[in-house]
Protein backbone atom coordinates (compact mmCIF):
# COMPACT_ATOMS: atom_id res chain seq x y z
CA UNK A 1 0.00 0.00 0.00
CA UNK A 2 2.87 2.37 0.74
CA UNK A 3 4.29 2.13 -2.79
CA UNK A 4 0.82 2.57 -4.29
CA UNK A 5 0.25 5.66 -2.17
CA UNK A 6 3.57 7.09 -3.41
CA UNK A 7 2.43 6.56 -7.01
CA UNK A 8 -0.90 8.27 -6.38
CA UNK A 9 0.28 11.17 -4.20
CA UNK A 10 2.08 14.41 -5.04
CA UNK A 11 5.59 14.91 -3.68
CA UNK A 12 6.57 18.60 -3.69
CA UNK A 13 10.24 17.67 -3.23
CA UNK A 14 10.25 15.40 -6.27
CA UNK A 15 7.86 16.61 -9.01
CA UNK A 16 7.43 14.30 -11.97
CA UNK A 17 9.61 15.14 -15.01
CA UNK A 18 10.46 13.32 -18.22
CA UNK A 19 14.03 12.47 -17.27
CA UNK A 20 13.01 10.61 -14.10
CA UNK A 21 12.86 6.84 -13.84
CA UNK A 22 9.32 7.08 -12.45
CA UNK A 23 8.05 8.77 -15.59
CA UNK A 24 9.61 6.15 -17.84
CA UNK A 25 7.92 3.43 -15.76
CA UNK A 26 4.55 5.23 -15.88
CA UNK A 27 4.86 5.92 -19.60
CA UNK A 28 5.60 2.26 -20.33
CA UNK A 29 2.47 1.26 -18.36
CA UNK A 30 0.43 3.95 -20.11
CA UNK A 31 1.62 2.78 -23.54
CA UNK A 32 0.42 -0.79 -22.96
CA UNK A 33 -3.20 0.37 -23.06
CA UNK A 34 -2.76 3.31 -25.42
CA UNK A 35 -2.42 1.01 -28.43
CA UNK A 36 -6.00 -0.24 -27.87
CA UNK A 37 -7.33 3.28 -28.56
CA UNK A 38 -5.74 3.62 -32.03
CA UNK A 39 -9.13 3.31 -33.79
CA UNK A 40 -11.34 4.88 -31.13
CA UNK A 41 -11.19 8.67 -31.00
CA UNK A 42 -13.27 9.43 -27.90
CA UNK A 43 -11.81 6.65 -25.69
CA UNK A 44 -8.32 7.81 -26.75
CA UNK A 45 -9.11 11.42 -25.86
CA UNK A 46 -10.51 10.43 -22.45
CA UNK A 47 -7.64 8.03 -21.67
CA UNK A 48 -4.88 10.47 -22.59
CA UNK A 49 -6.61 13.36 -20.80
CA UNK A 50 -6.91 11.36 -17.58
CA UNK A 51 -3.23 10.41 -17.73
CA UNK A 52 -2.29 14.03 -18.51
CA UNK A 53 -4.20 15.29 -15.48
CA UNK A 54 -2.51 12.65 -13.34
CA UNK A 55 0.87 13.69 -14.76
CA UNK A 56 0.17 17.35 -13.95
CA UNK A 57 -1.01 16.41 -10.45
CA UNK A 58 2.29 14.59 -9.90
CA UNK A 59 4.08 17.75 -11.11
CA UNK A 60 2.09 20.47 -9.32
CA UNK A 61 -0.34 18.89 -6.88
CA UNK A 62 -3.92 20.07 -6.71
CA UNK A 63 -3.15 22.95 -9.08
CA UNK A 64 -4.31 20.58 -11.81
CA UNK A 65 -7.76 21.99 -10.90
CA UNK A 66 -6.47 25.34 -12.16
CA UNK A 67 -5.73 23.73 -15.50
CA UNK A 68 -9.27 22.34 -15.69
CA UNK A 69 -10.69 25.77 -14.82
CA UNK A 70 -8.77 27.51 -17.61
CA UNK A 71 -9.82 24.86 -20.11
CA UNK A 72 -13.48 25.15 -19.09
CA UNK A 73 -13.48 28.95 -19.18
CA UNK A 74 -11.86 29.28 -22.61
CA UNK A 75 -13.87 26.41 -24.08
CA UNK A 76 -17.09 28.29 -23.24
CA UNK A 77 -15.69 31.69 -24.28
CA UNK A 78 -14.41 30.27 -27.58
CA UNK A 79 -17.83 28.90 -28.51
CA UNK A 80 -19.47 32.19 -27.53
CA UNK A 81 -17.06 34.17 -29.74
CA UNK A 82 -17.74 31.89 -32.71
CA UNK A 83 -21.54 32.37 -32.56
CA UNK A 84 -21.44 36.10 -31.71
CA UNK A 85 -22.93 38.35 -34.36
CA UNK A 86 -21.45 41.72 -33.37
CA UNK A 87 -17.81 42.86 -33.34
CA UNK A 88 -18.23 44.59 -29.98
CA UNK A 89 -19.45 41.39 -28.32
CA UNK A 90 -16.60 39.38 -29.85
CA UNK A 91 -14.05 41.91 -28.56
CA UNK A 92 -15.65 41.89 -25.11
CA UNK A 93 -15.39 38.09 -24.96
CA UNK A 94 -11.73 38.19 -26.00
CA UNK A 95 -11.13 40.78 -23.29
CA UNK A 96 -12.84 38.48 -20.78
CA UNK A 97 -10.56 35.60 -21.75
CA UNK A 98 -7.49 37.84 -21.47
CA UNK A 99 -8.64 39.05 -18.06
CA UNK A 100 -9.20 35.52 -16.76
CA UNK A 101 -6.03 33.95 -18.19
CA UNK A 102 -3.60 36.83 -17.71
CA UNK A 103 -5.15 37.72 -14.36
CA UNK A 104 -4.51 34.18 -13.13
CA UNK A 105 -0.97 34.22 -14.54
CA UNK A 106 -0.26 37.61 -12.99
CA UNK A 107 -1.51 36.52 -9.58
CA UNK A 108 0.61 33.40 -9.37
CA UNK A 109 3.68 34.73 -11.12
CA UNK A 110 3.92 38.44 -10.33
CA UNK A 111 2.21 39.18 -7.00
CA UNK A 112 5.40 38.65 -4.99
CA UNK A 113 7.37 40.87 -7.37
CA UNK A 114 4.74 43.61 -7.17
CA UNK A 115 4.72 43.60 -3.37
CA UNK A 116 8.52 43.68 -3.25
CA UNK A 117 8.48 46.66 -5.64
CA UNK A 118 5.92 48.52 -3.50
CA UNK A 119 8.03 47.86 -0.39
CA UNK A 120 11.14 49.25 -2.11
CA UNK A 121 9.41 52.36 -3.51
CA UNK A 122 7.41 53.24 -0.41
CA UNK A 123 9.78 51.92 2.23
CA UNK A 124 7.03 49.66 3.52
CA UNK A 125 7.05 46.17 4.91
CA UNK A 126 3.97 44.57 3.42
CA UNK A 127 3.96 40.96 4.50
CA UNK A 128 2.71 38.40 2.03
CA UNK A 129 3.09 34.66 1.99
CA UNK A 130 5.08 33.41 -0.99
CA UNK A 131 2.72 32.16 -3.68
CA UNK A 132 3.44 28.76 -5.19
CA UNK A 133 4.00 28.98 -8.94
CA UNK A 134 2.30 26.02 -10.65
CA UNK A 135 4.61 24.31 -13.13
CA UNK A 136 3.80 25.02 -16.77
CA UNK A 137 1.25 27.76 -16.05
CA UNK A 138 2.86 30.12 -18.58
CA UNK A 139 2.73 27.46 -21.30
CA UNK A 140 -0.88 26.37 -20.98
CA UNK A 141 -2.01 29.99 -20.51
CA UNK A 142 -0.36 31.03 -23.80
CA UNK A 143 -1.76 27.96 -25.56
CA UNK A 144 -5.26 28.76 -24.41
CA UNK A 145 -4.92 32.40 -25.47
CA UNK A 146 -3.79 31.35 -28.95
CA UNK A 147 -6.99 29.30 -29.29
CA UNK A 148 -9.21 32.24 -28.31
CA UNK A 149 -7.40 34.77 -30.52
CA UNK A 150 -7.40 32.41 -33.53
CA UNK A 151 -11.17 31.95 -33.21
CA UNK A 152 -11.57 35.73 -32.96
CA UNK A 153 -9.43 36.18 -36.11
CA UNK A 154 -11.53 33.56 -37.98
CA UNK A 155 -8.55 31.22 -38.32
CA UNK A 156 -10.04 28.39 -36.28
CA UNK A 157 -13.38 26.78 -35.50
CA UNK A 158 -14.01 25.91 -31.82
CA UNK A 159 -13.87 22.27 -30.77
CA UNK A 160 -17.19 20.50 -30.37
CA UNK A 161 -16.65 18.96 -26.94
CA UNK A 162 -15.20 20.18 -23.67
CA UNK A 163 -13.12 17.01 -23.31
CA UNK A 164 -11.49 17.73 -26.69
CA UNK A 165 -10.33 21.12 -25.50
CA UNK A 166 -9.15 19.74 -22.16
CA UNK A 167 -7.16 17.14 -24.14
CA UNK A 168 -5.45 19.95 -26.13
CA UNK A 169 -4.60 22.07 -23.07
CA UNK A 170 -3.47 19.20 -20.85
CA UNK A 171 -1.65 16.95 -23.37
CA UNK A 172 1.18 15.82 -21.12
CA UNK A 173 4.24 15.84 -23.47
CA UNK A 174 4.15 19.64 -23.78
CA UNK A 175 2.35 20.53 -20.56
CA UNK A 176 5.18 21.27 -18.14
CA UNK A 177 7.88 22.96 -20.26
CA UNK A 178 6.50 23.38 -23.76
CA UNK A 179 6.78 23.72 -26.64
CA UNK A 180 3.79 26.06 -26.95
CA UNK A 181 1.54 24.15 -29.34
CA UNK A 182 -0.88 26.19 -31.46
CA UNK A 183 -4.49 25.00 -31.46
CA UNK A 184 -4.76 25.20 -35.25
CA UNK A 185 -1.70 22.94 -35.60
CA UNK A 186 -2.68 20.39 -32.97
CA UNK A 187 -6.47 20.10 -32.77
CA UNK A 188 -6.91 18.62 -36.30
CA UNK A 189 -4.56 15.80 -35.25
CA UNK A 190 -6.87 14.85 -32.37
CA UNK A 191 -9.56 13.54 -34.70
CA UNK A 192 -7.36 11.42 -36.99
CA UNK A 193 -8.70 7.90 -37.13
CA UNK A 194 -7.04 5.50 -37.16
CA UNK A 195 -4.08 7.10 -35.42
CA UNK A 196 -1.05 5.49 -37.03
CA UNK A 197 2.51 5.68 -35.72
CA UNK A 198 4.71 4.91 -38.71
CA UNK A 199 8.12 3.25 -38.42
CA UNK A 200 9.68 6.60 -39.35
CA UNK A 201 7.71 8.50 -36.69
CA UNK A 202 8.63 5.93 -34.05
CA UNK A 203 12.32 6.00 -34.96
CA UNK A 204 12.38 9.81 -35.06
CA UNK A 205 10.66 9.92 -31.67
CA UNK A 206 13.24 7.55 -30.15
CA UNK A 207 16.07 9.62 -31.67
CA UNK A 208 14.70 12.82 -30.13
CA UNK A 209 14.22 11.16 -26.74
CA UNK A 210 17.83 9.92 -26.83
CA UNK A 211 19.08 13.42 -27.77
CA UNK A 212 16.91 15.05 -25.13
CA UNK A 213 18.00 12.68 -22.38
CA UNK A 214 21.66 13.19 -23.22
CA UNK A 215 21.35 16.98 -23.32
CA UNK A 216 19.19 17.30 -20.20
CA UNK A 217 20.30 14.50 -17.89
CA UNK A 218 23.97 14.16 -18.87
CA UNK A 219 25.34 17.51 -20.09
CA UNK A 220 23.04 20.10 -18.49
CA UNK A 221 22.61 18.51 -15.05
CA UNK A 222 26.29 17.57 -14.68
CA UNK A 223 27.86 20.91 -15.61
CA UNK A 224 25.18 22.73 -13.61
CA UNK A 225 25.76 20.88 -10.34
CA UNK A 226 29.52 20.53 -10.61
CA UNK A 227 30.53 23.91 -12.02
CA UNK A 228 27.99 26.53 -13.13
CA UNK A 229 25.96 26.67 -9.90
CA UNK A 230 29.13 27.04 -7.83
CA UNK A 231 30.36 30.01 -9.86
CA UNK A 232 27.00 31.81 -9.86
CA UNK A 233 26.44 31.14 -6.15
CA UNK A 234 29.64 33.01 -5.21
CA UNK A 235 31.49 34.61 -8.16
CA UNK A 236 34.06 36.31 -5.92
CA UNK A 237 35.52 32.93 -4.95
CA UNK A 238 36.55 32.33 -8.56
CA UNK A 239 38.89 34.03 -10.99
CA UNK A 240 37.75 36.02 -14.00
CA UNK A 241 38.61 33.07 -16.25
CA UNK A 242 36.46 30.73 -14.15
CA UNK A 243 33.61 33.25 -14.19
CA UNK A 244 33.84 33.56 -17.99
CA UNK A 245 33.74 29.79 -18.43
CA UNK A 246 30.90 29.69 -15.92
CA UNK A 247 28.93 31.96 -18.25
CA UNK A 248 29.85 29.81 -21.27
CA UNK A 249 28.84 26.77 -19.24
CA UNK A 250 25.48 28.30 -18.38
CA UNK A 251 24.86 29.17 -22.04
CA UNK A 252 25.31 25.48 -22.84
CA UNK A 253 23.42 24.33 -19.75
CA UNK A 254 20.28 26.36 -20.42
CA UNK A 255 20.27 25.37 -24.09
CA UNK A 256 20.65 21.67 -23.24
CA UNK A 257 18.02 21.99 -20.49
CA UNK A 258 15.34 23.76 -22.56
CA UNK A 259 16.01 22.05 -25.87
CA UNK A 260 16.56 18.66 -24.24
CA UNK A 261 13.16 18.80 -22.57
CA UNK A 262 11.59 19.99 -25.84
CA UNK A 263 13.25 17.14 -27.73
CA UNK A 264 11.82 14.63 -25.27
CA UNK A 265 8.37 16.25 -25.47
CA UNK A 266 8.38 16.18 -29.29
CA UNK A 267 9.73 12.61 -29.28
CA UNK A 268 7.10 11.32 -26.82
CA UNK A 269 4.35 13.01 -28.86
CA UNK A 270 5.65 11.25 -31.98
CA UNK A 271 5.46 7.89 -30.21
CA UNK A 272 1.79 8.69 -29.54
CA UNK A 273 1.12 9.69 -33.16
CA UNK A 274 1.20 13.50 -32.78
CA UNK A 275 3.66 15.84 -34.44
CA UNK A 276 4.90 19.12 -32.90
CA UNK A 277 6.92 21.73 -34.74
CA UNK A 278 10.65 22.00 -34.09
CA UNK A 279 11.37 24.21 -31.08
CA UNK A 280 15.17 24.74 -31.13
CA UNK A 281 17.41 24.93 -34.18
CA UNK A 282 21.06 25.29 -33.07
CA UNK A 283 20.52 28.90 -31.88
CA UNK A 284 24.20 29.66 -31.16
CA UNK A 285 24.91 29.37 -34.88
CA UNK A 286 23.02 32.66 -35.31
CA UNK A 287 24.78 35.67 -36.82
CA UNK A 288 22.25 38.22 -35.52
CA UNK A 289 19.87 38.53 -32.58
CA UNK A 290 17.00 38.38 -35.08
CA UNK A 291 18.25 35.03 -36.33
CA UNK A 292 18.78 33.85 -32.76
CA UNK A 293 15.07 34.29 -32.06
CA UNK A 294 14.23 32.41 -35.24
CA UNK A 295 16.20 29.48 -33.80
CA UNK A 296 15.70 29.78 -29.99
CA UNK A 297 12.45 28.58 -28.40
CA UNK A 298 10.72 28.91 -31.76
CA UNK A 299 7.24 28.24 -30.39
CA UNK A 300 7.60 31.14 -27.91
CA UNK A 301 9.22 33.60 -30.31
CA UNK A 302 6.59 32.91 -33.00
CA UNK A 303 3.83 33.26 -30.38
CA UNK A 304 5.18 36.63 -29.25
CA UNK A 305 5.42 37.75 -32.86
CA UNK A 306 1.92 36.64 -33.92
CA UNK A 307 -0.06 37.51 -30.79
CA UNK A 308 1.85 40.39 -29.20
CA UNK A 309 4.13 42.16 -31.72
CA UNK A 310 1.55 42.13 -34.52
CA UNK A 311 -1.23 43.11 -32.08
CA UNK A 312 0.88 46.14 -31.05
CA UNK A 313 1.05 47.20 -34.71
CA UNK A 314 4.10 45.27 -35.88
CA UNK A 315 5.94 47.18 -38.60
CA UNK A 316 2.83 48.83 -40.03
CA UNK A 317 3.11 52.17 -38.21
CA UNK A 318 6.53 53.50 -39.17
CA UNK A 319 10.13 52.74 -38.31
CA UNK A 320 10.22 54.25 -34.80
CA UNK A 321 7.02 52.48 -33.80
CA UNK A 322 8.42 49.22 -35.19
CA UNK A 323 11.51 49.50 -32.97
CA UNK A 324 9.34 50.38 -29.97
CA UNK A 325 7.06 47.41 -30.62
CA UNK A 326 10.10 45.12 -30.80
CA UNK A 327 11.45 46.43 -27.50
CA UNK A 328 8.08 46.13 -25.73
CA UNK A 329 7.63 42.59 -27.06
CA UNK A 330 11.06 41.45 -25.87
CA UNK A 331 10.73 43.11 -22.44
CA UNK A 332 7.35 41.42 -21.91
CA UNK A 333 8.92 38.20 -23.17
CA UNK A 334 11.54 38.62 -20.46
CA UNK A 335 8.84 39.10 -17.81
CA UNK A 336 7.13 35.94 -19.08
CA UNK A 337 10.25 34.00 -18.08
CA UNK A 338 10.34 35.35 -14.54
CA UNK A 339 9.07 38.01 -12.17
CA UNK A 340 12.22 40.07 -11.59
CA UNK A 341 14.02 43.17 -12.83
CA UNK A 342 16.77 40.84 -14.10
CA UNK A 343 14.38 39.31 -16.62
CA UNK A 344 13.26 42.76 -17.76
CA UNK A 345 16.90 43.65 -18.43
CA UNK A 346 17.39 40.31 -20.22
CA UNK A 347 14.41 41.11 -22.44
CA UNK A 348 15.71 44.62 -23.08
CA UNK A 349 19.10 43.23 -24.15
CA UNK A 350 17.28 41.10 -26.70
CA UNK A 351 15.40 44.22 -27.71
CA UNK A 352 18.61 44.93 -29.61
CA UNK A 353 16.61 43.25 -32.36
CA UNK A 354 15.83 46.91 -33.06
CA UNK A 355 19.55 47.77 -33.28
CA UNK A 356 20.04 45.01 -35.84
CA UNK A 357 17.18 46.40 -37.91
CA UNK A 358 18.70 49.91 -37.67
CA UNK A 359 22.01 48.49 -38.97
CA UNK A 360 20.20 46.83 -41.84
CA UNK A 361 18.59 50.15 -42.71
CA UNK A 362 21.86 52.12 -42.45
CA UNK A 363 24.06 49.61 -44.29
CA UNK A 364 22.14 48.14 -47.23
CA UNK A 365 25.14 45.93 -48.10
CA UNK A 366 24.38 43.91 -44.95
CA UNK A 367 20.99 43.12 -46.37
CA UNK A 368 22.18 42.68 -49.94
CA UNK A 369 25.10 40.39 -49.12
CA UNK A 370 23.33 38.81 -46.20
CA UNK A 371 24.86 39.17 -42.78
CA UNK A 372 22.74 36.13 -42.00
CA UNK A 373 24.62 33.80 -44.33
CA UNK A 374 26.29 34.65 -47.63
CA UNK A 375 29.59 36.18 -46.50
CA UNK A 376 31.58 33.62 -44.45
CA UNK A 377 33.70 36.30 -42.73
CA UNK A 378 30.70 38.40 -41.77
CA UNK A 379 28.93 35.23 -40.73
CA UNK A 380 31.75 34.28 -38.37
CA UNK A 381 32.07 37.78 -36.90
CA UNK A 382 28.30 38.07 -36.54
CA UNK A 383 28.08 34.68 -34.84
CA UNK A 384 30.81 35.55 -32.31
CA UNK A 385 29.24 38.91 -31.50
CA UNK A 386 25.73 37.48 -31.25
CA UNK A 387 26.86 34.62 -29.01
CA UNK A 388 28.52 37.01 -26.57
CA UNK A 389 25.54 39.40 -26.56
CA UNK A 390 23.38 36.39 -25.70
CA UNK A 391 25.86 35.35 -22.99
CA UNK A 392 25.68 38.82 -21.41
CA UNK A 393 21.92 38.35 -21.30
CA UNK A 394 22.29 34.92 -19.70
CA UNK A 395 24.21 36.48 -16.77
CA UNK A 396 21.12 38.53 -15.88
CA UNK A 397 18.88 35.52 -16.55
CA UNK A 398 20.76 33.17 -14.20
CA UNK A 399 22.10 35.38 -11.39
CA UNK A 400 20.12 35.41 -8.14
CA UNK A 401 20.31 39.21 -7.81
CA UNK A 402 21.92 42.30 -9.32
CA UNK A 403 24.85 42.10 -6.88
CA UNK A 404 25.77 38.71 -8.35
CA UNK A 405 25.59 40.23 -11.83
CA UNK A 406 27.99 42.98 -10.77
CA UNK A 407 30.36 40.51 -9.14
CA UNK A 408 30.56 38.37 -12.28
CA UNK A 409 31.31 41.34 -14.52
CA UNK A 410 33.82 42.67 -12.00
CA UNK A 411 35.72 39.37 -11.85
CA UNK A 412 35.78 38.94 -15.62
CA UNK A 413 37.07 42.46 -16.29
CA UNK A 414 39.35 43.00 -13.27
CA UNK A 415 40.57 39.53 -12.26
CA UNK A 416 41.18 37.84 -15.59
CA UNK A 417 44.40 35.88 -16.10
CA UNK A 418 44.66 33.75 -19.24
CA UNK A 419 47.91 32.18 -18.02
CA UNK A 420 46.00 29.93 -15.58
CA UNK A 421 44.09 28.28 -18.45
CA UNK A 422 46.17 25.03 -18.36
CA UNK A 423 45.61 24.63 -14.59
CA UNK A 424 41.91 25.47 -15.03
CA UNK A 425 41.47 22.78 -17.73
CA UNK A 426 43.35 20.23 -15.61
CA UNK A 427 41.22 21.02 -12.57
CA UNK A 428 37.91 20.83 -14.43
CA UNK A 429 38.76 18.08 -16.90
CA UNK A 430 35.37 16.35 -16.83
CA UNK A 431 33.48 19.64 -17.14
CA UNK A 432 35.65 20.80 -20.03
CA UNK A 433 35.16 17.51 -21.89
CA UNK A 434 31.39 17.69 -21.53
CA UNK A 435 31.31 21.36 -22.57
CA UNK A 436 33.46 20.56 -25.59
CA UNK A 437 31.18 17.66 -26.54
CA UNK A 438 28.09 19.80 -26.02
CA UNK A 439 29.28 22.70 -28.17
CA UNK A 440 30.69 20.33 -30.82
CA UNK A 441 27.32 18.60 -31.14
CA UNK A 442 25.59 21.98 -31.25
CA UNK A 443 27.75 23.31 -34.08
CA UNK A 444 27.98 20.11 -36.12
CA UNK A 445 26.54 20.33 -39.67
CA UNK A 446 22.84 19.60 -40.12
CA UNK A 447 23.75 16.84 -42.56
CA UNK A 448 25.50 14.88 -39.79
CA UNK A 449 22.50 15.24 -37.50
CA UNK A 450 20.21 14.02 -40.29
CA UNK A 451 22.50 11.03 -40.86
CA UNK A 452 22.49 10.16 -37.14
CA UNK A 453 18.69 10.37 -37.16
CA UNK A 454 18.50 7.95 -40.10
CA UNK A 455 20.85 5.50 -38.34
CA UNK A 456 18.81 5.49 -35.10
CA UNK A 457 15.53 5.30 -37.01
CA UNK A 458 16.67 2.22 -38.93
CA UNK A 459 17.85 0.37 -35.78
CA UNK A 460 15.84 -2.55 -34.37
CA UNK A 461 13.58 -1.51 -31.51
CA UNK A 462 15.57 -3.67 -29.09
CA UNK A 463 18.76 -1.76 -29.89
CA UNK A 464 16.96 1.58 -29.49
CA UNK A 465 15.77 0.42 -26.06
CA UNK A 466 19.32 -0.58 -25.12
CA UNK A 467 20.62 2.90 -26.02
CA UNK A 468 17.93 4.61 -23.94
CA UNK A 469 18.66 2.25 -21.02
CA UNK A 470 22.38 3.04 -21.21
CA UNK A 471 21.60 6.78 -21.15
CA UNK A 472 19.36 6.33 -18.11
CA UNK A 473 22.14 4.40 -16.38
CA UNK A 474 24.70 7.06 -17.34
Amino acid sequence: MGKLWELLSYDADSPLIFSSGLFLFLFAFFSLFYSFTARRVLPRIIYVTLFSLYFYYKSSGFYFLLLISVATSDYLIGRAIYVSQTASRRKALVALSLAVDLGMLAYFKYTNMFIDLVNVLRGGHIQFKDIFLPIGISFFTFQSLSYIIDIYRHRLRPVRRWIDYLFYISFFPQLVAGPIVRARDFIPQIYRNPLNVSRTMFGEGVFLIICGLFKKAVISDFISINFVDRVFDNPLLYTGLENLFGVYGYALQIYCDFSGYSDMAIGIALLLGFRFNKNFDSPYKSATITEFWRRWHISLSSWLKDYLYISLGGNRKGRIRTYLNLMVTMVLGGLWHGASLRFVIWGAIHGTLAVHKVAMAMFPSFKAQGIDMKSPVRRLIGTLITFHVVCVGWIFFRAEDMKTVGDIFSQIFTSFDISILPQFIAGYKGIMILMLVGYALHFMPDSLEARAKRIVTSMPIVLQAVIISLLIWL
